[in-house]
């Protein structure tokens, strides 16, 4: 069985009628619920419910402390290239955009592992462009292994790979995979992605499932809000990352946010979400699904961002460049898959934590 069969379930759902609907007494049973069900999460989503936001952030942060206590684990993003063979619209990097290519060599993927090293970051992101022509498999391993030397925990966001990809760049020492599905409504996704890979639905849907099979450890996915009606790419989402919790025991699956920033191309999001629309998303995953990690990445401001900190966010990016090598060199006509808002450095982003009263995490795990 694939998350197309849940997904299939409630793609006739009127969801205008479902929450013209909504009560009072259906968000207050819902924000308590000890067990919510899917119709719960959805009522939580509901515009009704965005007048109970004081009620869901105790709920949600009385959640957050009792299943990962007053903590907030850091990572780092790291680009070793911006090749794509993808259109999609919305992206700096897509193939249509005339921007200077770049994928780095070892050594220089070793220099950018050490600069990121000195920060205390013990967590990184590896990520690329779409293009299995430029980043084949066997440089994907490389990269890894070699990023294994630096850092506890190396997790990739590439293009999505058959399973036997996956257990390849685990036995290099990955141990996490990051995949957003960027849009889950199934005819704004062929709208927004016009060609290569990504193009193919169901693939990527199914990308986080053979992930989990071959053992990588985390997986996380998201919705890129902006692309589709807001509440139903929520609502999908969750779905998704409670099916994934259910059936895959012993894999952390995670959930992002992210919302959409400014990248080469000048795409205007067709249905933006505004900051109090964004902490009502936060608070609703929280109360159905309490143990699934949330990340806020530096997409959103430094000050929105410790804003969050008490609220059900689990994770942060810090001190992030989202061009390719930027952490040694920045090039003359280098352009980043889209601009970041909060550029704190790590120790930066770090104090902020601490003087909310939490402590950041830059190791939670370790390969024994």
């Amino acid at each position: 069985m694939s998350f197309i069969t849940l997904l299939e379930k409630y793609q006739d759902l009127d969801f205008e009628t479902f929450f013209a609907n909504v009560t009072s007494d259906q968000v207050e049973r819902a924000i308590h619920s000890l067990q919510p069900t899917e119709l719960d999460f959805l009522t939580l989503l509901s515009p009704g419910a965005a007048y109970r936001l004081e009620e869901m952030a105790r709920r949600a942060h009385d959640l957050t402390v009792q299943f990962f206590g007053r903590t907030i684990q850091m990572f780092i993003p790291i680009y070793i290239s911006n090749y794509c063979s993808n259109h999609c619209v919305y992206c700096g990097f897509h193939r249509g955009n005339r921007i200077s290519r770049r994928k780095l060599s070892l050594a220089e993927i070793e220099s950018e592992a050490r600069s990121i090293a000195a920060t205390g970051m013990r967590h990184v992101l590896m990520l690329t462009g779409e293009s299995p022509a430029h980043t084949p498999p066997e440089y994907l391993v490389e990269a890894t292994r070699l990023l294994k030397r630096y850092f506890a925990s190396v997790s990739v966001e590439i293009f999505p790979l058959e399973e036997e990809g996956y257990r390849s760049l685990k036995n290099a020492g990955a141990d996490g995979l990051t995949l957003y599905q960027e849009v889950y409504d199934q005819k704004i996704y062929q709208q927004v992605h016009l060609a290569g890979r990504k193009a193919d639905y169901r693939f990527r849907l199914d990308g986080p499932e053979r992930g989990a099979r071959a053992g990588l450890r985390a997986v996380n996915i998201g919705p890129l809000l902006g692309l589709g009606e807001p509440r139903k790419e929520v609502f999908l989402a969750g779905l998704h990352a409670n099916y994934l919790t259910r059936k895959y025991l012993q894999t952390e699956i995670g959930l992002s946010l992210p919302r959409m920033n400014p990248a080469e191309g000048d795409f205007t999001p067709p249905a933006p979400v505004d900051d109090r629309m964004f902490v009502q998303f936060m608070l609703a995953l929280r109360c159905f699904l309490p143990r699934v990690g949330l990340t806020i990445s530096t997409r959103e401001r430094a000050d929105f961002r410790d804003h969050l900190i008490p609220l059900g966010v689990t994770r942060f990016s810090a001190g992030s460049c989202t061009g390719v090598g930027g952490y040694v060199e920045t090039k003359e006509g280098d352009v980043p898959q889209f601009e970041i808002t909060d550029d704190r450095s790590v120790e930066q982003v770090a104090a902020a934590v601490v003087a909310a009263g939490y402590q950041p995490i830059y190791k939670d795990w370790d390969l024994i």
